[in-house]
Parts: structure tokens; sequence; C-alpha cells
């Protein structure tokens, strides 16, 4: 049955990019899988260039809001990339999303889905992955409905937010300077146009928030970082002996590299302390290294339990990571910069220069920390009151105050 649900959304695909893009583009990712195969770098452009070309920011539409019921009930369309379990971005999304729920408000889902799936071939994974979730999942190549509220989530969903001709005024959803993702070039400038198309941002942190009003003037609220404490949290007892990293090389900004070579300095150092890794198979980094690659929320919390420190890098808005080491005992070492101090804000958080000596150094310092369990408890009841309610109530109350003005 699987086999055929799969050959059944590739026979969509096609037919989706034949109706779309023509006999030749269908050629041309023909060409480009084969080219894969041979090591070739060809990947599927992750934006329509339709959607592109038909954006002129120099054009703006009237701000149409439909009024607001008796019963103050809001309608709020989210156009997302087809998202995935684990994905912290899609997360978050979500966690704001089932916030709103709660509170009475729709919340439809619409996807944007460069590789030609329709939204029902997603929506079991969604289901599944994020069972809160009660809106429709669309489509949003078929258009979207009127709203009060539409929410971009990603720089490529805000061509077809600023596109579409539905009612409600927009607004983005911003978790990372996404221009950063990329090479200096035409997709970071892509990228980085989207924030002058006139959308209200809501921010991971203040620090997005700060730079998108004073670098491209886009008006912008934000919100602390939650944590899931309920899932992470401190284990009384259970004897730590390592350190972790989260290695991804999908996730350039999280600089895998560097933080190898930081592993090895520290191996070096102290090769009693076992290594662990997560987010994909790396392959061994000597006998005390543990390979998880992918594991489940709460696999990870025993990970974090077992170690005095993780090293979670980044290179653009700092990740969900950092919190939820803390909450269970484990102290982050992050690379010093200025978009991580100011959103962790954390006493418990070690900083080192992004060097693999400086960030050996700090893992050390971590290890050698004598009555490590008093710190870890510390740690602990540093994040205690993190709750992502309180991203949720900032939302709605963004939303009351823009739909009014």
């Amino acid at each position: 049955m699987k086999v055929v649900q799969q050959l059944r959304r590739r026979a969509h695909q096609v037919t989706r990019i034949v109706r779309e893009q023509g006999v030749r583009q269908v050629g041309a990712r023909a060409l480009g899988r084969a080219a894969r195969r041979f090591g070739a770098d060809a990947e599927v452009f992750p934006v329509r260039l339709e959607d592109v070309r038909a954006a002129d920011l120099g054009v703006r539409r009237p701000v149409v809001v439909p009024p607001v019921g008796a019963d103050g009930r809001l309608t709020v369309n989210w156009i997302s990339t087809p998202p995935s379990p684990g994905s912290g971005g899609h997360t978050t999304m979500f966690r704001l999303i089932e916030h709103l729920e709660s509170l009475g408000h729709t919340c439809r889902l619409y996807l944007y889905d460069v590789y030609g799936s329709r939204a029902a071939d997603h929506e079991p994974v969604i289901r599944s992955a994020f069972p809160g979730f009660r809106g429709p999942v669309r489509d949003v190549l078929d258009g979207m409905a009127d709203a009060h509220a539409v929410f971009a989530t990603a720089w490529m969903t805000a061509y077809p937010a600023f596109n579409d001709p539905c009612a409600g005024k927009r607004f983005y959803l911003v978790q990372d300077y996404e221009p950063w993702f990329f090479p200096v070039g035409g997709l970071s400038a892509l990228a980085e146009n989207t924030y002058r198309m006139g959308f209200h941002g809501f921010t991971a942190g203040r620090f997005l928030a700060g730079k998108l009003r004073d670098e491209t003037g886009m008006a912008a609220d934000s919100f602390d970082f939650g944590c899931d404490t309920d899932r992470y949290h401190l284990r009384e007892g259970v004897p730590r002996d390592g350190v972790v990293f989260y290695a991804r090389r999908l996730a350039p900004r999280r600089a895998i590299e560097v933080g190898l070579l930081a592993l090895e300095v520290f191996a070096e150092r102290h090769p009693d302390v076992v290594i662990h890794t997560y987010g994909e198979k790396i392959g061994s980094l000597g006998p005390r290294h543990v390979d998880h690659g992918l594991v489940t929320p709460d696999r990870l919390n025993d990970i974090y339990n077992r170690c005095y420190a993780g090293l979670t890098l980044s290179m653009t808005n700092v990740s969900l990571v950092p919190h939820e080491m803390l909450a269970a005992g484990c102290l982050p070492v992050v690379n010093d910069a200025p978009h991580n101090r100011v959103v962790l804000d954390n006493e418990h958080v070690r900083y080192a220069p992004a060097t693999p000596h400086d960030l050996a150094r700090a893992l050390s310092d971590v290890v050698t920390l004598p009555d490590f369990g008093a710190v870890a408890r510390a740690a602990s009841g540093s994040v205690s009151g993190r709750s992502w309610d309180a991203a949720g109530h900032d939302l709605e109350k963004v939303l009351r105050r823009e739909l009014s003005t």
C-alpha cells in the first residue's frame, strides 16, 4: 500500500509540473536527478520563478481586512513549506497555531511545495507529527480564502503571500535571518527582498526584530523562546559522563566543520569523556564516541541528562537547542556572537569564539566544574518558567493591535 501511495504521489507531481511548467521542466528535473547521482550540484530552485516574477514590490495592493465578528474570533491563513517531523521551525509555528486555536481562532494551513506534491500527500504526515493542529490543510497554489491575517513563515512563502489576492493583513513569522543561508548572490537577494514587502514581522527573539527594523524598515514585534519543560527536564540521579553536539551537514549555519574539529581537540584533552552526536550519522570520532543519528525528543532528553555540556553553534539566529539543554541541566557552549547573547540572555550559557581550540577550552571548563549536580539544578531552574504559552499570548496581542488599526 505504501509503495502504491508513493507511485500515485509521483504521478501527481509529474502531472502538476507538466501543467504548470511544461514538458521541458520535467526533462530538466530528470537531468538534475541524473546529475546528482554523479555528484553534480543540481537542486530544485526553492521558490517558483513565476511567483518572483509576479511580485512587483513597487506596487502595493490596499490592505483589506474583513470585519471581526462580535465573538472576536479571527481567521488566520498560514503559508508553509511542507512540515516535517523534528523540524524546529515548523514545531514553533504549530505551537503558535495551536495556541490561537485554543483561544477559539481558526487557522488554515496552505502548503507551498516547489516539488509538485499536493497538500493531500503531506496531510497524513502533518496530522501524525502535529496532532494538536485542527485546521484544514490546503495548497496555496489553488488560492487562499479571505482571512483576517495571512502569515508567511519562510522567505519563499512570502512571495505567494504577497501575490495572492485574498483579503487579510500580511504578517511574517521570522525565525532566522534567511539571506544568511546563502552565499551573497541571487538567492540571498530574493530572500532579503521579502523583508521589504510591507508585512508585519513577528520574530523569534529580539535580535531579529531589531535587525529587520534597522536594516529594512520592516515593522516587527518579537517573542521570547519558550521551552518544552514537560519533555526536556532534569532527571535526578542520572550519572553524567559526556558532552553532546548537534551535527547536521544540511544546516550549514550550525557549523558542523568547526564543531567536529572542536570535539577532536577536546577528546585529546579528555579521552575519558564520552562524546555524543545527534542529528545525522557522521561516522566514528573514536572509541568514546556515540553516534546517535536522528533521535526523538524524548531520547534527546536522556542524552542531555548524561552530558555536562552541549556544543551548540549558531552562525545565524539561535536555535531551540540551548534552552532544551539547560532544562536538562546540560550547559550549552555557544559561539560568541551578538545574535546569540541577545536571544539567550542566560548566565549558565558559556560563550567562546568560534575556533576549535576556544570551543574545546569552554567544554573543558564545564566538565571540570566542581559539584556539577548543583550547577545542573541551577541551570534547569533558570528556564523552568519559560512557556510557549507566553509566545502565543504575545502573538494574539499583536494580531489584535494590528488588525484594529
